[in-house]
Parts: C-alpha cells; sequence; structure tokens
C-alpha cells in the first residue's frame, strides 16, 4: 500500500499493539487519522488508504446500495492488506493486530479476519457490515471467535435492511460479539462512540492503555 498514515513516529513503533483502522467507501485515511487520538495510546494506530478512486476519494472495492461487489476485486484488496501486514509485523513486531473498520472498511477488517481468523486479536465495526460470500462461508463458523464490538445506528438507512441482518447474523456466528447502539448518529461517528470503542479495545489489548499525562 502506498499510503498509510501512522499514530507514532517509526522509531517508536516495535513491541507496540497494532491498530488497524479502514476507512470508509468515498472517504479516505485521513478520516480514520482525525481518531487517532480518541484511541488507546498504548496502541501503534495505522490508516492505510484504499486502492480504488471513487471520484477524488477511496474505496476498497467498487459497490452499490445493495452492496454488490465483485469478489475478485475484494480479494484482491484484502491480499494487498494482508501483504503489507506481513511487512510491518516484521519490521515492527507489534505484539497484536487489532482491527476497526467504519462502514465499508468494517466489510474489510471482517474480510480480513476470515483470511486470516488466527492473525487478529480484536474486531470493531462502526455502521458497516460483512460480506456475503459463499466462498468464504463454506470455511465457516470461524475457529478462532475474538471479542467484536459492533457500533452503529439502528435507523441508519446506508446499510441495507438484509445486509444488516447478514451482518448480525455472521457476527453472531463467528464472533465474540458486543452491540453498542447509538439513537440519531446515522451514517457517522459520534463521540460518545469512539469513548466506547477506547473503553472496549482497552479491556481487550494487552498494552493498550497508557495513562495520559
Amino acid at each position: 500500500m502506498d499510503t498509510v498514515l501512522w499514530s507514532r513516529p517509526e522509531d517508536q513503533r516495535a513491541g507496540t499493539p497494532l491498530l488497524l483502522m479502514l476507512h470508509g467507501y468515498g472517504s479516505d485515511e485521513a478520516r480514520m487519522a482525525a481518531m487517532f487520538e480518541d484511541m488507546p495510546r498504548g496502541f501503534s494506530c495505522a490508516a492505510p488508504r484504499a486502492p480504488r478512486d471513487i471520484a477524488g476519494d477511496r474505496g476498497w472495492f467498487l459497490l452499490d446500495y445493495f452492496l454488490v461487489n465483485d469478489f475478485a476485486e475484494v480479494l484482491g484488496a484484502a491480499t494487498s492488506v494482508l501483504a503489507w501486514l506481513d511487512t510491518v509485523m516484521a519490521k515492527y513486531a507489534f505484539t497484536s493486530v487489532s482491527l476497526l473498520g467504519f462502514s465499508q472498511g468494517m466489510a474489510m477488517a471482517t474480510t480480513l479476519m476470515r483470511l486470516r481468523p488466527e492473525q487478529f486479536s480484536v474486531g470493531v465495526g462502526l455502521s458497516g457490515f460483512v460480506l456475503h460470500n459463499e466462498l468464504l462461508g463454506a470455511m465457516e463458523p470461524l475457529a478462532a471467535r475474538i471479542p467484536f464490538l459492533w457500533a452503529r445506528d439502528t435507523a441508519d438507512m446506508v446499510i441495507n435492511p438484509d445486509a444488516t441482518a447478514f451482518t448480525a447474523d455472521w457476527l453472531a456466528a463467528n464472533t465474540e460479539l458486543s452491540n453498542a447502539r447509538y439513537a440519531g448518529l446515522g451514517h457517522k461517528i459520534g463521540a460518545d462512540e469512539l469513548s466506547d470503542v477506547s473503553s472496549f479495545l482497552t479491556g481487550h489489548v494487552a498494552g493498550s492503555f497508557v495513562p495520559r499525562g
């Protein structure tokens, strides 16, 4: 991946837990980087730029309201992220890898989990969805069920009801699921939500908590 924003300078990353933060469709890595300060301070946070150009913004793969996608494109994007992850793991020896994805970024995060269920310690999905894919589904439920926080507004109209229903079933079958609901949030990320995400990560990832001061 050509562009990745980091919360820490390079010489401070080794031996820390990694939080990989994946942006949504029609957004970019700066949206995730804006949340670095809200995450537990022990993490090295990394926000990569998705590969597809979306009218000047970025996306992980092309999709429409019904979340129709070309799985070859999805797999290509996921493989690219995993190859990059292998490189940075070898370089920095991160103690663990956690995932956070917003909207389409949650679809990408859970796809990474499905491809390498043993790689990730914790997952967070914000206002997002899980891809319905028969090839991946044939190998499920996942052997490694990691803690996963699914945070959203139940009235969010961006993610269609069928996708929401599938996501709920998939997360229940494949993760140690915690739910968080925020009335009136819409398809956005809120301050209370970020506080809850930080608490969830701190409670599940060793080394993520560092007192502020």
